[in-house]
């Protein structure tokens, strides 16, 4: 009898003390952040780094307290699903985070599975926020009110890559680019841009860089026009074997990377820090050159916590959700996803002191991010460039560098389509 009721005693103040932290606040709910994306397979890199940026930014929000919506506290947490790149199951995965998991905000960085994805996010009871980390403009060009764009458009770096290549006095190229819809667009919006410039595109041999490992034909297809340089590109593994088995091919020329492959990482894993391999390749710039005061600490904490190098998926998906959690609490609402979208200009520019890439506005849905862009020769980086693409006139590219970190050459170049009104 003592024995029992002591047990109850004690249940009671056990479950006193729960009630307790309840409504103090102290014991927060969640807030499932949803991500669906290519976790395993030749594409497996290129989602994990997506899925690793997600997870720092839910550490240190939840670190720092999580979020306060309406006087309510809420930790975050992030449930990634592998789709392969496959339509059909990032459909599947995305209905799963949000009708079992309560997902209102959903991440994937692939377009081939963001175009259907965009089919469904906006019916009626199954909403959530649709967070497009893909450079394609196509993005834009798809009636959709609940998506946000993420990284900075392509055809910046195809300006940006062409004017640096016509500077090294290339002037005839050949193409050899990832399949699927991204590949098809920057493939044709390369070739119109450098024709237009006056140079030409002498071969397009497009290859499946999420399943081949040999691409000796379209290379020798490639490579028999004689061309000054290559444009190549998709996850970077894959590109770094499409560079490796060029120079195999006695290939002497210069490559351009698409922007969803990254020199430094190819570099790095591929090549093992050895930049003699990569010399005359024209890229987006390497993280670690990025005028940030956070991007040092930022890298090392990356690479000890997940062992691998930190790319600009890491950067990007962590400053965007310090973003969208702002958001939130500006928004009063953890699970509209119209609220929230709305509230995320009203929480721009980010701070450079608080994230390493700072988000600076919004173009419809697009977020307001500089392109940057370098160049390894004679075995090392040379300085970046950043350019301003959404300044419609020069007063507005002086100001928008008043925003921007200083110590980077930064350059005007106004994109059709993303001019800031």
């Amino acid at each position: 009898m003592m024995r029992a009721m002591k047990q109850f005693l004690l249940t009671m103040v056990v479950g006193l003390l729960t009630l307790g932290l309840v409504c103090s606040g102290a014991m927060a709910a969640e807030v499932v952040i949803g991500l669906t994306a290519p976790l395993s397979g030749p594409g497996a890199g290129y989602g994990s780094d997506c899925a690793n940026g997600l997870r720092l930014a839910v550490d240190d929000i939840n670190k720092a307290g999580g979020i306060t919506v309406k006087g309510k506290k809420y930790t975050l947490k992030l449930e990634a699903l592998d789709d392969q790149i496959d339509p059909t199951a990032a459909v599947n995965n995305a209905r799963r985070l949000r009708t079992r998991s309560g997902a209102r905000i959903i991440f994937n960085p692939v377009f081939n599975t963001i175009a259907p994805l965009m089919q469904i996010n906006q019916q009626r009871g199954s909403e959530f926020l649709m967070m497009a980390y893909s450079s394609t403009p196509a993005i834009e060009q798809i009636e959709n009110d609940l998506t946000i764009s993420v990284p900075p458009p392509f055809t910046a770096y195809v300006q940006g890559f062409a004017d640096i290549a016509w500077e090294k006095g290339w002037r005839k190229g050949a193409m050899v680019v990832t399949l699927g819809a991204y590949g098809d667009e920057w493939r044709e919006a390369f070739k119109k841009h450098w024709v237009e410039k006056g140079g030409e595109i002498l071969a397009d041999q497009p290859a499946n860089y999420y399943t081949e490992t040999d691409f000796s034909a379209p290379l020798s297809s490639a490579l028999a026009t004689q061309p000054d340089f290559l444009l190549i590109g998709g996850p970077s593994e894959p590109t770094g074997l499409v560079i490796e088995q060029a120079k195999n091919l006695g290939f002497k020329g210069g490559f351009l990377l698409v922007d969803q492959a990254k020199m430094d990482y190819i570099a790095e894993v591929v090549f093992k820090d050895d930049l003699a391999q990569m010399d005359n390749v024209i890229g987006v710039a390497r993280v670690l050159d990025i005028p940030s005061p956070l991007i040092e600490s930022f890298d090392k904490r990356s690479r000890e916590t997940f062992g691998r190098i930190t790319t600009w998926e890491v950067l990007l998906h962590y400053s965007v959700l310090r973003l969208l959690a702002s958001a939130m609490e500006a928004a009063g609402s953890i699970d509209d996803p119209a609220a929230i979208k709305a509230a995320v200009p009203k929480v721009l520019p980010q701070s450079p002191e608080e994230v390493p890439t700072a988000y600076l506005g919004t173009l419809g849905r697009k977020l307001i991010i500089a392109p940057t862009v370098s160049i390894i020769e004679n075995g090392a980086y040379r300085p970046p460039v950043q350019y301003v693409f959404w300044a419609k006139d020069e007063a507005a590219f002086e100001k928008a560098k008043e925003m921007m970190p200083e110590g980077i050459e930064t350059r005007w170049l106004p994109l059709e389509g993303y001019l800031q009104q």
